[in-house]
């Protein structure tokens, strides 16, 4: 295993699983029947993420008149929305975490279907249709929310509801250890994607920061429009502008077998970290009580 694979496959995992543990520690049950109950910001979430977002960047990949090669790997991107580390940037900004969870795991479930429907229609309108069926692994990509996500989230509110104390105690050490990870993670992106950044930035460095600028501003537009509070606004922004990128890279090289397709994904990640680092930076000092 080389040591991109061991980052990739071993090392993020289990960093995220991590986070996602002191996540549920700040979360209580009626965190998430809250949201249900009013599941406004969850549908404009899931608007913003599985509609809006592949329109933005079919339209970028118009404007800027890509490459077939390009336009695919743009539209890969666009149609893979926000995995864990939006999740991660959400906490270290104090948004609305149940939110974001939630809109993650609906998000991902739900793109199983959306996925093939607009690649295989990418594919064709860009002229690079190759008769490829596209499937994903639908039991895997489960299987990964549950494990990543949906486990340890839940073992960490246990523990809120059994050992609260204890659990208050680690919000801010969580919080500082996102951070960290955070960076890390961005350091591996840099790494593994070394030797296709000069190339991603030169092609499509330009388009896919309008597409996170873009994106995010979005978010938060629509989140204020509808009157939500800034907590829900910050997590529907990082979810409409936060990527999965390993889910688009697996995508670009595994499922399509081009890994030129997988170069916007490369470049989008730099900003993706830049942008939500920015955010995490910014949000992420102001007092709980301004969150409302």
């Amino acid at each position: 295993m080389t040591a991109t694979e061991l980052i990739s496959k071993v090392f993020l995992p289990l960093s995220l699983a991590i986070i996602m543990l002191g996540m549920g520690m700040t979360l209580i049950p009626v965190d998430f029947t809250r949201i249900i109950k009013y599941p406004k910001a969850i549908l404009i979430g899931l608007t913003n993420q599985l509609v809006l977002l592949p329109i933005i960047g079919f339209s970028l990949a118009i404007a800027f008149n890509l490459s077939p090669t390009m336009a695919v790997g743009l539209m890969i991107l666009a149609t893979c929305p926000g995995g864990p580390t939006s999740n991660l940037i959400t906490q270290v900004c104090k948004g609305n975490i149940a939110l974001s969870v939630t809109l993650t795991a609906i998000a991902s479930i739900v793109s199983i279907l959306t996925i093939p429907f607009i690649l295989s229609y990418a594919l064709e309108y860009f002229g690079t249709g190759t008769n490829v069926t596209i499937k994903l692994p639908i039991l895997d990509t489960i299987l990964q929310i549950m494990v990543i996500t949906v486990i340890p989230i839940s073992i960490g509110m246990l523990i809120r509801k059994y050992k609260t104390n204890f659990a208050k105690r680690m919000e801010k050490p969580m919080r500082i250890a996102s951070t960290v990870i955070f960076i890390l993670v961005f350091l591996a992106v840099l790494i593994a994607n070394y030797s296709i950044l000069g190339e991603a930035m030169k092609e499509v460095g330009l388009v896919t920061l309008l597409l996170n600028i873009t994106t995010m501003g979005l978010g938060f537009l629509t989140a204020k429009f509808f009157k939500l509070n800034l907590k829900s606004a910050i997590s529907i922004t990082v979810e409409s502008g936060i990527q999965n990128g390993t889910l688009a890279l697996v995508i670009a090289t595994s499922v399509l077998n081009n890994v030129e397709m997988g170069i916007p994904t490369g470049a989008y990640a730099i900003w993706m970290f830049a942008t939500g680092g920015i955010l995490m930076w910014q949000l992420g000092k102001r007092p709980e009580a301004d969150s409302l």
